[in-house]
């Protein structure tokens, strides 16, 4: 659907949205641009070259890593998902970091090492399991992990990292801080075993915001780069707390157009199973997006999209490739007219935060579905 929906990316937002949350920040902390999942749909070759202020960037997996190395990324890069044992070799070779929790990684990184050339050093970080349920060791593992880590002669153990369960979904912060209680603790049975990692790293966006306990010596955040909030308790909780309120400004639109307007009776059905019916003579506008391209199906007869500054609602089922609107109210509507399906026309803005609510979601998955077969353009 070239030239017919897109996306447009403000060209100084996400340097912009990475300055302020670093103002939260001790003067040398480092900061880690998560840019996983396409960049949470913005697209990581356009998001990292928007990012010249990133020291590290964060993906998810080995082609996630590659890809950005291909893109000429020479900066380093942490791979927080698995990488399969099989194509360790090929993270290493591309000098990707590896975060680390399983003892049959250290021994194919070892094998590596012993058997074949590597350029540079492979680099480790141990992600320590403190409540969230997914990823990395539990505490009591740590000295036998250590144990193993020092085993292996030309192995850099570069990083410990650990990820928060229940830091932006509530204004209470109990869970968070015992989870950083965990974390102090397993970091100082890693000391005491000889270990120093240099790189300290757990504060996603929101705790990059609340808490400065969870700095240590990197940040590592994604949605906020974005220009998005990690939720309304970490807006919230950020007002309640008398800091520095980051101004953060969203990075995305997205935009369609018009392909078809005409005229339908009053009782006329729209869409898939019949869930809309005009109760007056309607003009209607079929957009070419649909959810094959991201706009979630239960948008459908809930959402708005904008069309020359005023809103037009959604009637009917949205499609695999295609949305109905109502403009009848705009009667200056023509064919091939720009629609904004995210973002800001004249007064009028339609947010993320605004989508997720009528799709029953978060804005993290509403941005980062959006389909990365569509053009993103710089603007």
């Amino acid at each position: 659907m070239s030239g017919l929906v897109w996306v447009e990316l403000d060209k100084t937002a996400p340097d912009h949205n990475l300055q302020e949350i670093k103002k939260l920040s001790k003067k040398g902390t480092l900061f880690c641009a998560v840019v996983k999942s396409n960049a949470y749909g913005h697209g990581a070759k356009e998001i990292t070259s928007l990012l010249p202020s990133a020291d590290w960037f964060a993906v998810n997996s080995l082609e996630e890593g590659i890809e950005l190395r291909d893109f000429g990324i020479k900066k380093p890069i942490l791979l927080l998902g698995y990488v399969s044992i099989s194509q360790l070799k090929e993270a290493l070779d591309a000098d990707l970091r590896l975060t680390v929790y399983n003892h049959e990684t250290l021994d194919r990184i070892a094998e590596l090492i012993r058997n074949t050339k590597i350029k540079n050093p492979p680099k480790i970080h141990l992600k320590i399991e403190t409540g969230t349920g997914r990823q990395g060791i539990l505490p009591e593992e740590i000295p036998d992990f250590i144990n193993h880590i020092n085993r292996i002669k030309g192995l850099l153990f570069e990083g410990v990292s650990t990820h928060y369960a229940n830091i932006e979904d509530t204004i209470n912060s109990e869970y968070a801080k015992m989870q950083l209680k965990v974390f102090k603790n397993s970091l100082e049975k890693i000391m005491k075993s000889g270990a120093k990692p240099k790189l300290v790293h757990t504060a996603c966006t929101a705790a990059s915001i609340l808490f400065p306990e969870t700095h240590f010596s990197m940040l590592r955040a994604g949605i906020g780069v974005y220009g998005l909030w990690p939720s309304r308790e970490t807006y919230l909780s950020a007002l309640l707390s008398g800091r520095y309120l980051p101004d953060l400004r969203p990075v995305l639109s997205w935009k369609t157009k018009i392909v078809q307007i005409k005229t339908i009776p009053e009782g006329h059905y729209i869409g898939y199973g019949c869930t809309y019916r005009t109760t007056r003579k309607t003009r209607l506008a079929v957009l070419p997006v649909g959810y094959a391209d991201g706009y979630d199906r239960a948008l459908g007869n809930t959402a708005h999209v904008l069309v020359k500054g005023k809103r037009a609602p959604v009637i009917g089922r949205v499609c695999m490739n295609l949305t109905m609107i109502d403009v009848t109210d705009i009667p200056n509507a023509k064919l091939e007219d720009e629609v904004v399906l995210l973002g800001k026309d004249g007064e009028e803005v339609i947010s993320a935060e605004q989508m997720a609510n009528w799709a029953g979601t978060i804005n993290y998955e509403i941005v980062t579905r959006i389909s990365p077969f569509l053009s993103r353009k710089i603007v």
